[in-house]
């Protein structure tokens, strides 16, 4: 019988990413939040604070900071299974040139440069994080985000402990630009008539309405609306049986403004009718 599942979080990620603005918003939203603590003492604290009631949710952040002692983590996450815990793994991804930029406005040398280049750093950091990234429930990728929409993503996936729905994020980017890498599905709207082409509609974004009717009212798109609309309920099912809670929607067109968009926000609308908490980010809007 799981002790835990959706109430105890273990929060890692790439320094630089927002490991702290994270901490903070869990610890606004209720949760007990536990930093930088050596990953073998996981299951001792979490047997004091969760397994005697002290409080109902808690938050651990782990990373690279503890040293050596951080090669301990994926026996301590063993050791906590064994004993009916489920936590669900939180994980910050940032771009190499992003962080540099974060680690440097800080002033601050990245926990593992020693002697060499901060990118070397980063380097070494990103091949210790390579395993919980791969099995991590939720990763964000923070390169794109300010504090406020890194917040409103947290709280989207953690603010209500008692809805056991999938909660869903939908973003809409330019392929220009490149494919998010926290990405679970990417769909590709390129395969429908562009609105750039239009000239009163390439002035407008996918939020408005004349450019949503002319995306959403094709065909082809409808077609697809009908057809995705199965394969994430599919995706829906199987996640939450196998006990993963968050998923995060691609939808790219060419420069992320008109197709992407309408899209995006038209997914988010029917994956909310289905009780799916879901937040839309429009990643490149306003890049053009």
């Amino acid at each position: 019988m799981e002790k835990s599942s959706g109430n105890l979080i273990i929060v890692s990620g790439m320094s630089g990413a927002g490991r702290s603005a994270v901490a903070d918003v869990l610890e606004d939203l209720g949760w007990f939040v536990v930093d930088n603590l050596p990953p073998m003492f996981l299951t001792t604290i979490v047997d004091q604070v969760i397994g005697t009631g002290a409080t109902p949710r808690m938050a651990i952040v782990v990373d690279v900071r503890t040293g050596s002692f951080f090669d301990t983590l994926p026996k301590a996450l063993e050791d906590l299974r064994e004993k009916g815990y489920r936590p669900l793994t939180l994980f910050l991804e940032a771009a190499d040139d992003i962080i540099v930029r974060r680690q440097e406005s800080v002033r601050r040398p990245h926990p593992l440069q020693g002697d060499g280049r901060l990118l070397d750093g980063i380097q070494r950091e990103r091949e210790l994080l390579a395993e919980i990234r791969g099995t991590a429930d939720l990763v964000i990728d923070t390169s794109n985000l300010n504090i406020h929409q890194l917040g409103a993503k947290v709280r989207n996936a953690f603010g209500d402990e008692e809805n056991a729905e999938l909660r869903a994020t939908v973003v809409s980017f330019g392929f220009k630009y490149g494919i998010p890498v926290d990405a679970d599905v990417v769909a590709d709207m390129r395969f429908i008539p562009n609105p750039y082409w239009q000239p009163d509609l390439r002035p407008m974004t996918g939020q408005d309405r004349l450019v949503s009717d002319f995306v959403l009212g094709h065909p082809l798109a409808q077609q697809f609306l009908q057809d995705y609309e199965g394969v994430l309920n599919t995706l829906r099912t199987g996640y939450l049986n196998e006990g993963k809670r968050f998923v995060t929607v691609a939808v790219g067109c060419t420069g992320g403004k008109h197709r992407s968009v309408a899209m995006a926000e038209e997914l988010a609308r029917r994956l909310r009718e289905k009780g799916s908490p879901t937040l839309v980010v429009h990643r490149d809007l306003g890049r053009e």
